[in-house]
Formats: C-alpha cells, structure tokens, sequence
C-alpha cells in the first residue's frame, strides 16, 4: 500500500530553510570558513551567511547551493557534507517541530505500526522539502521513500546516488522514533538517470 503527496501549488517551488542553514553550519564543521563563503558565493547566495533564512526559499536556491557544493568540494566531501546537514536537520526537527508527545507516542510503538505513523507525518509535510518535486512512501519491510523531480539533485549529472541531505534526514528521524539500528540508503537517483529519487529504510 502506498501513501503519496503531489505537488501543492500554493507551496511549490518553495523548501524549509534547513536545507540552507544547515548545509552552511555542516559546511563549516567539515571544511572551514574559507569553504563557506566560496560555496554560498558560487551559489550566488552571499547574503545568507550575515542573515540566516528562517522562512521557506525558493528551491531554486537549494539546487543552486547543492550544485556548488559538488563543483567545488567533489563528489565525496560535497556528499559527506550533504550527510552531515541531514542529521542536523533531522535533530532540528526533532528539537523544534514534532512535538514531544507524539515522539513518545511512536519510541513506544512496534516498529511498523510507528513507520507507518511516521511515514504519514513526512508525507503530509513533504512540501516543507521537496519544493515542487513529488513525495510518495511505499510501506512494508523495507519501507522505500521516493521524489520525483527531486530539487536535490535537479539538472545534475552523477555516477553515484546524490541526495545524502534526505537519506540522513530519515536515518536519523527512522532511528531517533522507529528503530535504532534504522539504516536508510538512496537506492536509486535521477542524477544517475532514475526516474526518482528512491530511499530504502529497514531496520
């Protein structure tokens, strides 16, 4: 059975400012000052590092950010990054945005029936990250997540899945909420000619 969200027109185009905010504080933790303010510079989004985004931006923004990181870090440090600021955006969300009770309510739930419950709360606010792509989630075990026209990865060419930012922020939530030893990996990716960004969650 699948659940799926589409693309919301009074949200489209538009992505939380995790996606910027913690990408720059992963950015400096691994590779330095220097590294920062070349990449936001690249991405054209300067303005940024003086005054932190804290509505939603235009997904445009977030392509941008994320092509720059690869064009000037590479593929392996520009991913290990993109990894890092999904876990501190899962952390955020965890901190700030789902409330405390409904995270007792599913550590105390079996593993499936709080995937399921989880699962519905991501897609119901899909629109927060994926802009004007399409979110859909196929439960069972495993439990696959899927974007379609993902704003990660969009108008990028690569040989390797390119979406850590997702993959870790569903490890972490998955691992915080569902299941410890949750391990979640990008089993398919339109960067590398998928037809969706796809996302694998067991545990």
């Amino acid at each position: 059975m699948s659940a799926a969200i589409g693309r919301s027109r009074e949200h489209a185009g538009r992505i939380g400012p995790n996606a910027v905010t913690r990408v720059a504080e992963a950015l400096w933790a691994v590779e330095g000052a220097q590294s920062v303010n070349r990449v936001f510079r690249a991405a054209k989004l300067e303005t940024y590092l003086s005054v932190s985004p804290t509505e939603m931006v235009d997904e445009r923004e977030v392509t941008s950010l994320h092509l720059a990181l690869i064009s000037a870090l590479g593929d392996k440090r520009a991913r290990t990054v993109g990894w890092i600021a999904g876990q501190r955006t899962a952390d955020y969300l965890l901190r700030h945005r789902i409330p405390k009770p409904a995270q007792l309510v599913l550590r105390a739930a079996p593993a499936p029936l709080a995937s399921r419950m989880l699962a519905a709360a991501i897609a119901k606010n899909a629109w927060t990250f994926a802009g004007s792509g399409a979110f859909s989630a196929l439960h069972g075990r495993p439990t696959t997540f899927a974007i379609k026209d993902c704003p990660i990865c969009r108008g990028r060419k690569s040989a390797t899945p390119a979406c850590d930012f997702y993959a870790a922020t569903f490890e972490r939530l998955y691992s915080r909420l569902v299941h410890p030893r949750t391990r979640v990996v990008e089993t398919g990716c339109e960067a590398m000619g998928a037809p969706a960004c796809c996302f694998t969650i067991s545990w």
